[in-house]
């Protein structure tokens, strides 16, 4: 549903990475799509009839795309609803998300696939798309209905947080899902080195006295994914990536010309494994947090191009989930309203330029999954974000809007307040 009276956003910084073009400019909006792109402050004489907003130098972005969102609904909505998850996504100005298969049922088959596009139809504020299920039960021993769901609306497919073990069995989704052009993507991590894992090996976990799993974990799968990929020709998603170790292996897979594509988290990117502290859960990840050496050299990875797509991996556990010993916490963050300011903090330290940050969120997940959104262009969704790339932002877990409060950045000080953000041309969240 498209707003009725066209719009228009003049005096704004626009930043299109799809274009490469950071500059002055002015959009108009028409019928819920973007009708008109000035590269200059204003987009001439408009019509008495449009409703204009003077940008006053404001950052004019794609609206984000979140490519792992978990949700508790079906099943487990005192964590989340889908609603509860749109309402924060609109106000971190995410205007797509795509919500995980491991829920209650598992969205292995393409009725739960329709109740989640119905849901979403039903609650018109952003953007929601299903990710289906690898396998029966995310269980890792019989492949799903991949083709049903992809033809019911699937992105792609993931066991979610469970690495498939049997290779036999992440083969064939592998080889299967290549014949629909369907992304499969995974979570590198070995199963047996990471059981019950609740840190980092190192030392640490040592002097915490905590379970810990070894990074080389991590490059150990993503080994075997990439000889998997080589032999079928799949798209592979690279489900966080969070160590140098297997950062080397990527790069060796990508230099072979492998269909891969790498995500890491906001988390990964803005914690290390010492900001646990004193046992503070809200900073227990699955993956968990890594060294400061693993967290430079990803956030090097990203600066690069090696990983192009970040993640805010929303993952809502509620406080009787999360005020438990450390090692029998639920893992997990919410990261949908702080993943826009989170990620601007990398431009304000001058890690790594506004529009190549901004590309990890918009035209890059556009691209791997087909999206029409993610870009600034005439004929394109109107799905916006206007935002004040320098206003300090404090975050108060209590204030979020997700229904679960689990955030490691409560308490933190950043720079870059959402304004308004519209989906379709329609303000679905406004400051």
């Amino acid at each position: 549903m498209s707003s009725g009276r066209p719009l228009a956003f003049t005096n704004a910084r626009i930043v299109d990475p799809a274009s490469g073009y950071d500059g002055p400019g002015a959009v108009l909006i028409t019928e819920g799509v973007i009708a008109d792109v000035a590269r200059k402050p204003d987009l001439g004489k408009l019509s008495p009839d449009v409703e204009v907003v003077d940008a006053g130098g404001a950052l004019l972005i794609p609206g984000l795309i979140d490519i792992r969102v978990k949700t508790g609904e079906p099943g487990a909505e005192p964590k989340e609803t889908l609603k509860s998850a749109a309402l924060a996504a609109a106000a971190g100005g995410v205007t797509t998300i795509v919500v995980q298969p491991d829920t209650h049922p598992v969205m292995d088959e393409p009725s739960v696939v329709d109740f989640i596009l119905r849901r979403a139809r039903d609650i018109e504020l952003v953007n929601v798309y299903p990710a289906g299920a690898a396998t029966q039960g995310c269980e890792g021993q019989r492949m799903a209905e991949i083709g049903l769901m992809h033809e019911a609306g699937c992105l792609y497919v993931t066991d979610a947080d469970r690495p498939i073990v049997d290779s036999k069995v992440f083969r064939r989704v592998l080889s299967y899902a290549r014949a629909f052009g369907t992304p499969v993507a995974h979570r590198p991590a070995d199963p047996w080195l990471s059981a019950g894992a609740a840190a980092s090996e190192g030392e640490f976990a040592a002097r915490m006295g905590l379970p810990a799993v070894p990074a080389i974990a991590e490059k150990i799968m993503l080994e075997r994914d990439l000889a998997l990929v080589e032999l079928t020709g799949a798209r592979l998603v690279v489900d966080q990536i969070t160590t140098a170790s297997a950062l080397e292996s990527l790069k060796r897979g990508l230099d072979r010309g492998l269909p891969v594509t790498a995500t890491t988290s906001i988390n990964h990117l803005s914690f290390n494994e010492i900001d646990i502290g004193d046992y503070r859960t809200f900073c227990k990840l699955d993956p968990p947090l890594r060294s400061e050496d693993d967290r430079q050299a990803v956030i090097e990875a990203v600066a690069s191009g090696l990983i192009q797509v970040i993640v805010s991996a929303h993952a809502p556990a509620p406080a009787e989930d999360k005020r438990l010993p450390y090692d029998e916490a639920a893992p997990g963050a919410v990261g949908l309203q702080t993943l826009l300011a989170a990620l601007l903090a990398f431009h304000h330290e001058d890690r790594i330029p506004l529009i190549d940050l901004i590309r990890t969120v918009t035209a890059a997940p556009a691209d791997l999954l087909g999206l029409s959104a993610g870009r600034i262009a005439k004929g394109a969704p109107a799905d916006l974000v206007l935002a004040s790339l320098n206003t300090p932002v404090h975050i108060d877990a209590d204030k979020l809007v997700s229904k679960s409060k689990n955030s490691p950045f409560d308490g933190r000080r950043l720079q870059g307040k959402v304004l308004r953000t519209l989906v379709d041309g329609r303000t679905v969240y406004a400051a």
